[in-house]
């Protein structure tokens, strides 16, 4: 027998690393893809869709690594509902400790009409793709994507078709935010009411935000009986996002009173793994975001901060703690010292050696000169600093000089270490960034497209930091770079070299690999 704490626990399926980087300009290198699987697992996600196998070479390598990595979730692969597609996937899962097969085809009437299927074909084609997929993996989901725009009918035919199939998880798609909460619930309950054999497999709701009602789609629908979340950090998703892991989570964990459900999840790690995701795709959290927004749990006005100062639940539904947030912000300046550093950091989730402490500490003094207070997000900048850049970097600015204005060229004088040689350029440009770019480009000539540049200050203040993030792509490959300095300039320096040296990484591998091969 099922016992009511079974009953109520929702499974968190990620998807952050194959719809989330779906996101138009959101594409994660190989390295990165892998960090962040790593930090999902460790927060305690149930599954994660690591990828599309078939997509790309790229795509393969990344979710068979993070398979072979994973220490307990459910690493998940997609496939469209044809033979090669799952056997890639497959190829690529089998190396997890649990793999899961995710194959889906398009169920509503437009998406029938594009793959040239009768009702009845599209049933056998789920049947024979389902049957192949479980005969190769104990674990396989199925999803009727535009399930929210399919026949009520017919959608409780291809269901029960992909359960007498073998299928254990059943998703149901939002796949264009269409639906509404009370609609969202009423066809996770039809379903189970209807198709023989529902009450065997899990449900799982897929939401997207077209509306803005992901979350409230995706509880709705787990008060109806699904219990399966997929959702991304951050809503990270295409058009305007998925249902944010977050969101979902922190809901049900603060109104458990009416959302009586649990997970797995580890809260105090969200913070840390929604600043990461927001890093490496490019893609800000923008200010008033629910739970991790930047003024989640800031008070302006006076009312409110008279009320939460004597109590803090006046205005607060959460703890910050609650989701890895310190509970306050004190400010840092250049008297501090290294124990306080220490410290400070510390309660930020990073834990440092001697050594490498000695060097953030040089760094954070020559942060603390150029500005009067560094927060805890100008720390959080200085460490995410410090871990793309190293000693043995193939690439390194030493001096950095801009001329810019109304009168005149754009000119950037720039001195970098180009392996073991140290040389000095002059360049032109449209603007300072542009100049220093081209300083960059003559110095090691590269044929890299730049796809993203971005900008976003760290805190408030003429003196605040820039964080400038960096994307390069070459050859199906993408490289990133990031960097912080209150110089806007040179903070985009850096993280143009920081992603050319991963770029200079990556093809040296390579090289070294065909010439291993050649001699073999």
């Amino acid at each position: 027998m099922t016992s009511m704490t079974e009953q109520n626990r929702v499974l968190i399926f990620d998807t952050t690393l194959r719809d989330g980087e779906q996101s138009p300009g959101a594409t994660m290198s190989h390295e990165e893809k892998l960090e962040i699987a790593a930090l999902l697992d460790e927060m305690g996600v149930d599954v994660i869709e690591a990828g599309f196998p078939i997509a790309s070479e790229g795509d393969f390598a990344a979710v068979k690594a993070i398979a072979e990595n994973a220490r307990n979730s459910v690493i998940c692969g997609l496939s469209r509902a044809n033979l090669a597609d799952i056997d890639r996937c497959w190829e690529a899962v089998k190396h997890a400790r649990r793999g899961r097969i995710h194959t889906f085809i398009g169920t509503s009437p437009l998406h029938r009409e594009i793959t040239v299927l009768t009702q009845d074909e599209m049933v056998e084609r789920i049947h024979a793709t389902v049957s192949h997929a479980r005969n190769l993996c104990d674990d396989v989901q199925w999803s009727p994507m535009d399930a929210t725009r399919t026949e009520h009918d017919y959608l409780c035919r291809v269901v029960e078709t992909a359960i007498k199939a073998g299928a254990t998880t059943i998703n149901i798609p939002d796949t264009v935010g269409y639906t509404a909460p009370r609609e969202s619930a009423d066809l996770i309950r039809m379903l189970l009411e209807r198709v023989p054999g529902a009450d065997e497999v899990v449900f799982s709701t897929h939401c997207h935000n077209d509306l803005g009602m992901a979350t409230a789609n995706s509880l709705a629908a787990v008060e109806a009986g699904a219990r399966q979340i997929e959702c991304t950090i951050n809503g990270l998703g295409e058009r305007a996002g998925n249902t944010a892991l977050e969101e979902v989570v922190m809901a049900m964990r603060v109104r458990n009173d009416i959302m009586p459900f649990s997970t797995g999840i580890d809260t105090t790690k969200i913070m840390n793994l929604s600043r990461r995701v927001s890093q490496v795709s490019g893609f800000p959290v923008q200010f008033n975001k629910a739970v991790v927004g930047k003024n989640a749990f800031l008070h302006e006005s006076g009312i409110h901060q008279d009320g939460v100062l004597k109590n803090v639940q006046t205005f607060e539904i959460m703890r910050p703690e609650d989701i890895g947030l310190t509970a306050k912000n004190i400010a840092m300046g250049k008297h501090s010292g290294r124990a306080a550093l220490r410290a400070k950091l510390a309660d930020l989730g990073y834990e440092l050696g001697d050594n490498q402490l000695k060097d953030v500490f040089v760094r954070f003094k020559g942060l603390a000169d150029r500005k009067k207070e560094v927060y805890d997000d100008d720390l959080i900048a200085l460490m995410q600093d410090t871990a793309s850049t190293g000693e043995d970097d193939h690439l390194q600015i030493r001096r950095l000089r801009v001329v810019c204005g109304t009168d005149g060229p754009q000119e950037a004088e720039l001195t970098m270490q180009v392996g073991g040689s140290e040389r000095s350029i002059d360049a032109t440009g449209d603007g300072p960034v542009d100049a220093t770019f081209n300083a960059v480009k003559m110095l090691y000539p590269h044929d890299a497209n730049l796809e993203l540049y971005q900008v976003h200050a760290v805190t408030e203040g003429t003196d605040a930091q820039a964080t400038v993030s960096v994307r390069l792509s070459k050859d199906g490959r993408v490289y990133t770079g990031q960097s912080a300095d209150t110089d806007t300039v040179v903070a985009s320096a850096r993280a143009y070299v920081n992603a050319l040296n991963k770029l200079h990484t990556h093809q040296n591998r390579v090289n070294n690999t065909a010439l291993m091969n050649s001699a073999g």
